[in-house]
């Protein structure tokens, strides 16, 4: 396979890095991976290695505060600081693939990006792949916590909240050892400006899934504790599409694609891409 990257000015002139792994010969069709919250698109070369052989291109970016991409980590200035740069990569791979069916596939924060996206945006694509999306609002986060919230977004935005427990990424010690030790994953804690906005748009896309009506698949873990595993499923209740698929596989934690039965889910992937393109 090739392997191009590159930086494209995304919001506010940020230099955002972009990577694409391309299949020999005709590109069947092409996968835009949006990545979760502290990793970057560097993390699924799961991903890449399983499809590109199939004749499918894939396209990541590293989000505005991670990875390779300028910005201060885990920060926004607001919740289209992720849509609009998204649109602008968009533009470019539709360029570089002129005519070949595009499917969107979040993951987690980038689950939320994709569904929040999709609200305007689902003629676009052939189709998405939502991976353990974070929309569905904890039960245990009360109003009061919500204000709160709200009121330091506003006041120290950039102020530190809370971080990710590594250990609830994969069953795999390895992707988990791996995830630790990565210098591109950010370990800190997400700024209160993040946390506001990324509340804000779970609301919105919990309130507006029912207008989602193109194909998708949305996949999730059993045993997730990153997010809840609720939102998957509410996802697939609300959206109108009369083409929609949700696999919840027992057992497995956050990053489906990186758990030790990754071949399980790889295919199931593949079956549903196979019938959409």
């Amino acid at each position: 396979m090739d392997h191009i990257e590159g930086h494209f000015k995304g919001v506010r002139n940020a230099n955002i890095y972009h990577q694409a792994w391309l299949p020999e010969g005709t590109v069947k069709a092409v996968l835009l991976v949006v990545h979760g919250l502290g990793e970057h698109c560097g993390r699924y070369m799961n991903v890449v290695n399983h499809f590109v052989p199939l004749g499918y291109a894939v396209y990541g970016l590293d989000h505005i505060g991670h990875g390779k991409s300028d910005g201060r980590r885990e920060f926004v200035e607001g919740f289209a600081d992720f849509t609009s740069t998204l649109t602008i990569f968009y533009n470019m791979v539709k360029g570089l693939q002129p005519g070949a069916p595009i499917f969107l596939l979040g993951h987690s924060m980038g689950g939320l990006i994709a569904s929040y996206y999709l609200l305007e945006h689902q003629a676009d694509f052939k189709g998405a792949v939502i991976s353990a999306p974070s929309i569905k609002v904890s039960d245990n986060i009360s109003k009061a916590i919500i204000t709160i919230g709200k009121i330091l977004s506003i006041l120290v935005p950039k102020a530190g909240l809370i971080a990710l427990d590594a250990g609830d990424v994969s069953r795999d010690p390895e992707v988990v050892k791996a995830y630790m030790e990565d210098p591109l994953v950010f370990h800190g804690k997400t700024s209160a400006r993040l946390a506001a906005e990324l509340l804000k748009a779970m609301l919105r896309v919990t309130a507006e899934a029912d207008k989602i009506s193109l194909p998708f698949i949305v996949l999730q873990g059993g045993e997730d504790k990153l997010v809840d595993p609720g939102g998957a499923q509410m996802l697939y209740d609300n959206a109108v599409s009369t083409d929609k698929t949700i696999k919840v596989y027992d057992g497995l934690y956050h990053e489906v694609f990186n758990e030790p039965e990754r071949a399980v889910v790889l295919k199931d992937v593949e079956t549903w891409l196979a019938a959409h393109v």
